[in-house]
Order: C-alpha cells, then structure tokens, then sequence
C-alpha cells in the first residue's frame, strides 16, 4: 500500500544536547539509524542531513540552520524529519511554534517518527462548507505542545540535577571544571564518593611553582620573569576551536603562545595555586580546597606583593583581601611576636586556647599577659611568667635514641625532595633545548628548497634568534648543574647536633614565632599551662607530648601517635 508520504523530498534533522552525548546514549548514528528506516518504510527521499551538538534551549535555535534550507525553493524540500519534538527543540512551546510556523509558511511539514505529530486537519464549520483560518485546526496540536513543554521540563530537570550536585561539592573543595594551567584533574574515592580533584601537571607544575618563585623574590622586573619563564619553554595549552553549530567540526587550533606579562599577572592572581578556590558557585567567596595547591599560601603572598593577601583562621577558613591587611590583622592569632604562644598553649580549666594581651594599669604602664575569660571563668598568667615555665619544660626534654632515626628519615626524605626539585630544572632545560634544536633543524631543511631569497633571510635571521635561545639555556644549565646540592653529611652533622642540644633550637631561636612553631611541634595535641608547670606529676591524662621525645624526669613517657619535626625548619638557609 502507496504511503502518503511516498515519493517526496526530505531533510532529517539529528541533535544532541552535547559533544558527550553525542557519543554516549543517544548519538546521532543511531538517531540517523532510526530516520533512515522509518524513510525507508514510508518512501521518503532523504536529500539532506543536518547533525547539531549544541543545547537547543539558547534562544538561537541550532535548527534554524535546516529550516532555512527548506525555505529555499531549488532545493524542493517537502518534509522535515525529526525523531521526536525534544530533539526538534528544548526551548517549550513558543519557540516550537516559531520554528513549525516558518517550516508551514514555506509548505514543509514536520515529521517525527513516533507520529506525535499528525498531519489530520479537521474544519470546525465543514458542515457548513465554509472554512476559516479559525476555523481549521491539527488535533495533534495539544499533545504537540504538551510534548514541548515537557521537553522544556526535563531540560530543567536535569540541568537542576547536574548542575546544582556541582555547586554543592565545589563548595566542599572539590574542582568541577576543566583544570587549569599547572594542574591535571583526577577522580579520587572520598567520603562523598568519587570526586574531582587537582593534581600537579607533569611538566607545567614546575613552570607554575618558577613563577612564583621568581615574583616572590622581588628583584626582577616582570619583564625579567616572563623572559626567564619562557626560557624554560612555557606554551599555552592547545585547544580545539568548534563550530558552534556543530561541535563535532573542529574549524581551528588556539594556544601554544609564550608567556605575556598579562598571562603571568593572571596566574599570580589566582588563588586556586594556592588551594583556594573562588568563583560564582562558591557565591565569590573563598573555599578551601579539598586538595594542595601548587604554592603554599605563604608563597602565594609574598609573590603577590599586598595586591592580593591570603589569610586562614583557627578553623581554616580562608579569607582573601585585595590588599595587604592592616598591621594588627596580620599580627591578629598565632603570627603575633608580643604573644607567640597564643592559641599554643590550653587554659587549664576549659582547655580553650589562651589568647594574649598587655592590660594598662594606672599609672600608665602595660602589663603584658595570657589569658582566658568569657567562659564563665577567668584565668590569668604573667607572660614573664609563662615564657619562664615553657623554657624549663624545653629544658627537660630530650630526644629518645631509638627515634633519633626517625628524625634522619624524615630530614633526608626533604632533602632529596628538594634536590628533585633541581632535577626537575635540568630536565626541563634540556627538553627546551632539544626542541630548539629540533626547530632549527627543520628550518634549515626548509631553506633547501626555497629559492625566494627574501624568504631564505628571514628563515636566516629565525635560526639565529634560535641558537641565541640555545645558547641562554646552556648557560642557564650550566649555572644550574654547578650549583651543588647541599652536603648530605653536613645536614646530618647539623640535624644529629640540634637533637642533642634542644635548647639551640628551641631556647635560643631568636625569632619568637619560629620559637613558638617549633614548641608546637613537640605536642599531638594542645598543651594546658598545668602541663608545663615544673613538677606537675604528668598522669595518664597527659598523651600530648610527640613521641619524639620523651620528659627526662619522667620515668616513662606516657605518649601517643608520632607526628615529628618538620624537615623544612631542619634545611633552613643556614645548612
């Protein structure tokens, strides 16, 4: 039986809301499948394929790129094949109507292969042999326009879904877009399931941590730093540029640029380097992240010169300032040298930390001390008097032979990370100049072949610009291979000294915060001002000092979990 469909012209339309799904589920191989059957059951002459991967909820609908070939009369189109009005468009039921209405106007119909949409018109006055545009109407249309609707519906549904999951775990510091510069992305199993984190890039993380390191130092310009960045081969990723009405076309290749003074400003700026995440979804507010950065936050500072400041409470919450705070907030916790062993040390009686100030007396002078109040107590103590009793609890420590190794291990596993970190330069010069040897190479088997001598100048003068590159980067890995690392032998000197005389680490550290940081450093858990006390019998209760080290009075050490020394305060500048 000859259907009413036999015979005529036709395009088919075929889209997917994006690039992945285009690969995944419903791809547009097996919607085309689909059309080129229900075609060939019906009779119908497909002249025409048009594939869009883009949302179809924009209001520049992607299928107005087909209804424009229709609405061309050399190309004799009839129908318009869809697999069903969701794939037609997400938009609701106004934007499918301005799409039908155009196809209608230009005597096109709309087909769907599930025959929702019918082609049945029905005259209301037909009895009376008159007719109205009124009058006549699809009795598909309702159900055409539910399906729209509903179409619309889902989008939002699932768009709520996605899209608002995100929002939630970037919130909690996990990282939910493409990764940026430095970083390469990796799905890790958490405690809210397999989420997205950022790790260090192979090669481009060294680059990053360069940067940083040179602005920190403040006797560059940036021009400087830019030149030296590049030097060591900085490059723009490559990125694919897609039709946006067809992403499945790739029309043009971006990136793989030297570093500009701009770029490099971008990348101070961002505090996602230093495992601080800020965008809209986080409602512009600071989050730290579920995963280390590239630079600590100290360096990230220092690098940004006051123009962007990062500071974390006592709960870890960061805040950022778009410039350097005033003098008492970054004074403000533990970085105070007036009261060092703030937030260090416990009140006795509700092991709340002790916060620290100088109270003015009548006659004008202040009266520095630790202190706890507002708890329905109050606790006071001189900071005379405290300094005096942490120095005699210093004086009683020792360090137990058996974890003398302990610390070895942890200072030599620093020091060759650091010596890494030197390995890492060399590589990445030796990698820049073979590809600059490489380029000059191929520029000269292209000179073999040209004969324009206006062009074989200017290759000329590339190949000199290169081997003037060359030559930089050899001497740069000259200088780098001659600065030796340092002695493995005399660290250890150093290290087994400062273990058998505490009192050159902790008593006599000049600095009061480095003082104090190390003091923290001896404990698992916060210390009260009892605990310190001389002659305070240390009972069972009394689990906070590192295993480490051990009270010489003490008859046996009552301690817990090992944490040791941090191996950075070991290699300082004076190794």
């Amino acid at each position: 039986m000859q259907s009413e469909l036999d015979s005529k012209n036709a395009v088919a339309a075929i889209r997917v809301s994006t690039t992945k799904q285009g690969t995944d589920g419903d791809s547009p191989e097996a919607q085309k499948e689909q059309i080129e059957r229900f075609a060939s059951n019906k009779g119908i002459t497909i002249k025409k394929y048009f594939v869009f991967m883009e949302s179809a909820s924009k209001e520049q609908q992607p299928m107005q790129e087909a209804i424009d070939y229709c609405k061309n009369p050399e190309n004799n189109i009839e129908l318009f094949i869809i697999k069903s009005i969701d794939r037609f468009t997400r938009g609701g039921s106004l934007s499918y109507d301005l799409l039908k209405n155009q196809l209608e106007n230009c005597k096109v119909r709309l087909v769907d292969i599930y025959g929702v949409i019918s082609s049945e018109k029905i005259n209301t006055l037909e009895h009376l042999r008159v007719s109205y545009k009124w009058s006549v109407y699809s009795p598909s249309k309702k159900s055409e326009i539910l399906e729209a609707e509903r179409s619309k519906d889902e989008l939002r549904d699932i768009m709520s879904r996605m899209i608002g999951a995100e929002i939630r775990y970037a919130r909690m510091g996990y990282w939910m877009h493409q990764p940026p510069y430095g970083f390469i992305s990796e799905k890790l199993d958490t405690r809210h399931g397999k989420r997205c984190v950022l790790k260090p890039h192979p090669t481009e993380a060294q680059l990053i941590i360069k940067m940083f390191e040179l602005r920190a130092k403040g006797n560059l310009y940036e021009k400087e730093i830019v030149a030296e960045i590049n030097k060591l081969g900085f490059k723009t990723r490559l990125q694919n540029v897609r039709s946006k009405l067809d992403h499945t076309k790739i029309v043009s290749r971006r990136g793989g640029d030297p570093l500009t003074v701009k770029a490099m400003q971008k990348y101070i700026q961002n505090p996602i380097y230093a495992g601080v995440n800020v965008e809209r979804w986080t409602e512009d507010k600071p989050v730290k992240c579920a995963f280390d950065g590239l630079v600590s936050i100290e360096l990230f500072n220092r690098a940004n010169q006051g123009k962007k400041f990062i500071v974390l409470d006592e709960q870890n919450v960061p805040t950022i300032h778009k410039k350097l705070p005033p003098p008492h907030q970054l004074n403000k916790g533990r970085r105070n040298p007036d009261f060092p062993y703030r937030k260090f040390i416990a009140c006795p009686q509700c092991q709340r930390p002790l916060l620290g100030s100088a109270s003015r007396g009548k006659n004008g002078k202040y009266y520095p001390a630790y202190h706890c109040s507002n708890y329905g107590h109050y606790f006071r103590i001189t900071k005379q008097e405290l300094d005096e009793t942490v120095s005699e609890f210093i004086g009683s420590l020792q360090v137990s032979p058996s974890r003398i190794n302990t610390v070895i291990d942890a200072v030599k596993a620093e020091w060759l990370r650091r010596n890494q970190i030197q390995g890492n330069e060399l590589q990445s010069l030796e990698v820049r100049i073979k590809e600059l040897q490489m380029e000059a190479e191929t520029t000269i088997r292209k000179i073999k072949v040209l004969s324009n001598e206006t062009v074989i100048k200017y290759m000329e003068e590339d190949i000199m610009k290169i081997e003037q590159k060359i030559n930089t980067l050899t001497h740069q890995k000259t200088e780098t291979e001659a600065k030796k690392p340092v002695d493995f032998r005399r660290v250890m000197t150093k290290v087994r000294y400062l273990i058998e005389n505490l009192d050159q680490l902790l008593l006599k550290q000049i600095d009061p915060i480095k003082k104090a940081q190390f003091f923290a450093a001896i404990f698992n858990r916060l210390p009260s001002y009892e605990d310190l006390k001389p002659g305070n019998p240390k009972t069972a209760l009394f689990t906070g000092v590192n295993p480490i080290f051990s009270i010489a009075k003490m008859e046996k050490s009552l301690v817990v979990r090992g944490a040791g020394l941090e191996p950075a305060s070991l290699l300082g500048k004076g190794f």
